[in-house]
């Protein structure tokens, strides 16, 4: 083999050496904010195309953004779903509730009480909104932050509660970290912590659904940072050549754990321009805009269940508090990024849609966050008799061994056997419950 040149640089003449390219975001901590560079249309301006168009009719909503509430609180423009005021207030109530519940779980995580808990302030519609606009035997395949989903579809509080508990009363019974929540009654497949991964389930699920003849569409949410994962891409390119009845979501709120959107491509293009390269419908929605994200749900949705094939939606919206409970937002961005999203927050928006329009007003409100802070509170006292993180009021130990194989097959036997002898040994005082 020959010899490598010393140096390759020298044979290359005048070119100048290659550099690398490394994201950096707008704004670190103690920087000033200032969002003029983000391009925000007037609400209403968008088109809607029928839900049977070509894919391609749609690729030009990919750069835009759709936006129903203007700057007066107004519904305006094609995209309006002309929700009844009644349909509106269980919207409000609902993103409200969650908001409370996010409040609680948090405050109980910081106790002590559970080991980890995930809010989704300030992006409540990207969840409950869709929710409204999806049948509610539409298969859901979410992200960590869709908990407003299993509310508004009136799964139990106090069993999402036992669930980040890890108590004795936990369904999943302490298998799984706290906020991946599963509900079968409810369409509600399994979270995971693998980013990405729902995507190619959503699209195989809903193949299956076509395959079967079934009318249920499924739908999955992940954030912008998994889109980089390769399991999305997979999903399109399936979904694509199989015209799976699937909505894809991608919640954009600007932030993965510590890194920005520009590490997941924000730079060079939107989310939703990823639907281009496939050749499937995409939009790209205000996602603090309740009926901005209804309305675009029900397009793809509707357009899913007339065997028009996937769509892909990107929700440009902003992640208000930190990626986790062990995280601390303010080492990596400016504490002044919450307050000045020039968007605003969706429960604000919503309830000034409903005041300008003569159907609620700041009273209500206000004695409806109290009555749902209670709520959240009596359902949080009823889980609590069941247990808290460290309290032992867990699941028996022999679930360790249950509901993988139809029969246990007999080296796990013994083991388990094993197991409960030494526990035993070790704590005379322990008794299986």
């Amino acid at each position: 083999m020959a010899d490598r040149p010393a140096s390759v640089i020298s044979t290359r003449g005048n070119l100048p050496p290659l550099s690398l390219h490394v994201p950096e975001p707008p704004f670190r901590p103690g920087d000033p904010v200032d969002y003029t560079y983000l391009e925000i249309p007037a609400a209403g301006l968008l088109p809607r195309p029928d839900e049977a168009c070509a894919a391609k009719e749609t690729h030009p909503l990919c750069d835009g953004l759709i936006r129903v509430l203007d700057d007066n609180h107004q519904a305006v423009g094609a995209w309006d779903p002309k929700l009844d005021p009644g349909t509106l207030r269980r919207m409000l109530r609902v993103m409200a509730l969650t908001r409370a519940f996010d409040d609680r779980m948090y405050r109980g995580q910081r106790q002590g009480k559970t080991s980890f808990y995930m809010k989704c302030t300030g992006e409540e519609a990207t969840s409950v909104a869709s929710a409204f606009a999806l049948a509610d035997d539409d298969m859901i395949f979410p992200s960590y932050r869709q908990q407003g989903i299993l509310i508004a579809r009136g799964y139990p509080l106090t069993e999402m509660i036992n669930q980040i508990y890890s108590n004795r009363a936990d369904k999943l019974k302490g298998r799984q970290l706290p906020i991946m929540y599963s509900s079968r009654e409810h369409s509600f497949f399994t979270i995971s912590g693998n980013l990405a991964t729902q995507y190619p389930q959503a699209a195989g699920w809903a193949m299956a659904s076509a395959i079967k003849g079934d009318t249920r569409i499924a739908a999955s949410w992940i954030g912008e940072g998994s889109s980089a994962e390769g399991d999305a891409h997979a999903a399109f390119t399936f979904a694509t050549v199989f015209n799976a009845p699937v909505v894809f979501n991608i919640v954009n709120n600007q932030w993965a754990i510590s890194s920005f959107s520009g590490f997941a491509g924000a730079e060079r293009a939107t989310f939703a321009a990823k639907a281009i390269g496939y050749g499937i419908a995409g939009l790209r929605v205000d996602g603090n805009d309740a009926l901005a994200v209804y309305a675009a749900m029900r397009w793809a949705a509707n357009r899913a269940r007339s065997n028009g094939g996937p769509t892909l939606i990107e929700h440009f919206t902003y992640r208000a508090e930190g990626h986790s409970t062990s995280d601390d937002p303010g080492q990596y961005r400016s504490a002044h990024e919450r307050e000045e999203w020039p968007l605003g927050d969706p429960i604000m928006r919503l309830k000034r849609h409903l005041i300008a329009l003569g159907e609620w007003s700041d009273e209500q409100h206000a004695a409806m966050d109290l009555e749902l802070i209670e709520q959240v509170k009596a359902a949080t006292k009823e889980a609590e008799k069941n247990g808290v993180l460290g309290h032992g009021m867990h699941h028996p130990f022999h679930t360790m061994f249950e509901d993988v194989f139809e029969e246990l097959p007999w080296h796990l036997e013994e083991q388990a056997d094993q197991a409960i002898r030494e526990r035993r040994t070790k704590w005379p005082e322990w008794k299986e419950t």
